[in-house]
């Protein structure tokens, strides 16, 4: 990594010319304590179940950024706050390549041989490092008073930033979660931390969660239904059915997302798995699903959020995956839905210029 002064990135990014090659996300490396923002990269997908590849969506995300002007027409400039990404780290991207070799041992025998399984031992004893790790790369960041956003990785990624930001916020915050999927299995395939279990494991351990609004949902399963409806008025869920009917019928998306914002309460995170949109804009995520939010609907709803007068206390961007034959498409998606949720995140906290 190599480090430079926000002071002498501005320039360059204001004039939008080619970053360096060694530059960081979004053309820059800024000195993260310069920065009011801080990108924590999380390079594990040990556990998915089907496509693979999303670890090493952080530093590819990092090329396709170099390809985009930074003016929002929404957030105007939110580079100037100082934006950027920590370094990857090595004994993250190691747990990721050991664990899944076991991993897929486990999943190719279609879960644990038994109750003694050493590979499915191996994976969830990794988990917890991964998200203890994660939870201290991100308290760090949270006690220098900088905000925090994390870079999946496989959507288990961000539980650590979610305890962290739990421990910060006592009094309580709520989740926007978009997804295709609930991601409320008790485990999956044995896994504890797996991908499909991030907000079973966030709603039942972290004490702060006080509302879950999830948008685009359309592929789960009756033990996440139930789990759902067990939530109560913690829990929200907008299906991507309900949501096209409604359009078909004649709502817009603009009353649409009103409904969808109204359970949330003053401080919220934002959990965004690229599979959430429609599968044009992220064919190469692990499970995607047909139907969806288009783009721009991600998009609008990331807007409204920051301007219903909410503070966004982290977010997390999880599940984008290289095409595996070198097509940028997913990146690129993926790059600005990042670059907008940090815009978001700055202007809700009053840090955009």
């Amino acid at each position: 990594m190599t480090w430079e002064s926000l002071k002498d990135a501005l320039p360059r990014l204001a004039a939008g010319t080619p970053p360096p090659p060694w530059a960081g996300m979004f053309g820059a490396s800024p000195r993260p304590e310069e920065c009011d923002l801080i990108l924590v990269p999380v390079p594990w997908d040990a556990t998915v179940s089907y496509g693979g590849g999303t670890a090493k969506a952080p530093e590819a995300m990092i090329t396709a950024s170099h390809q985009m002007d930074l003016e929002d027409p929404f957030f105007d400039r939110p580079y100037r706050a100082g934006i950027t990404m920590l370094p990857l780290d090595a004994e993250l991207e190691a747990e990721s390549d050991a664990a899944r070799v076991k991993a897929l041992r486990v999943i190719e025998n279609d879960g644990p041989v038994d109750a003694d399984d050493r590979d499915l031992a191996f994976v969830n004893a990794a988990s917890v490092r991964v998200n203890d790790r994660v939870e201290s790369l991100a308290r760090e960041q949270l006690e220098a008073k900088r905000l925090v956003g994390v870079v999946g990785g496989d959507h288990s990624s961000p539980l650590g930033l979610i305890r962290a930001l739990g421990a910060q916020h006592p009094d309580g915050f709520g989740i926007l979660h978009v997804d295709a999927h609930y991601d409320l299995r008790q485990a999956y395939e044995g896994f504890v931390h797996s991908h499909a279990s991030i907000m079973y494991n966030t709603m039942t351990t972290v004490p702060a969660v006080k509302a879950l609004v999830q948008v685009g949902i359309r592929d789960y399963s009756a033990a996440e239904t139930a789990f759902a409806r067990s939530l109560g008025d913690r829990g929200k869920q907008f299906l991507a059915n309900t949501i096209a009917r409604r359009k078909a019928k004649g709502e817009s998306w603009d009353a649409i997302v009103k409904d969808i914002l109204r359970p949330l309460p003053a401080k919220v995170y934002v959990s965004f798995d690229i599979d959430g949109l429609e599968p044009s804009s992220c064919p190469s995520t692990g499970t995607p699903v047909p139907g969806g939010l288009s783009y721009e609907e991600g998009i609008f709803l990331i807007e409204e959020l920051a301007a219903s007068g909410r503070t966004i206390v982290g977010f997390d961007l999880c599940e984008v995956a290289p095409d595996p034959d070198g097509d940028e498409w997913d990146l690129n998606v993926g790059a600005r839905v990042l670059y907008k949720l940090c815009g978001a995140t700055l202007h809700s906290n009053g840090k955009l210029l």
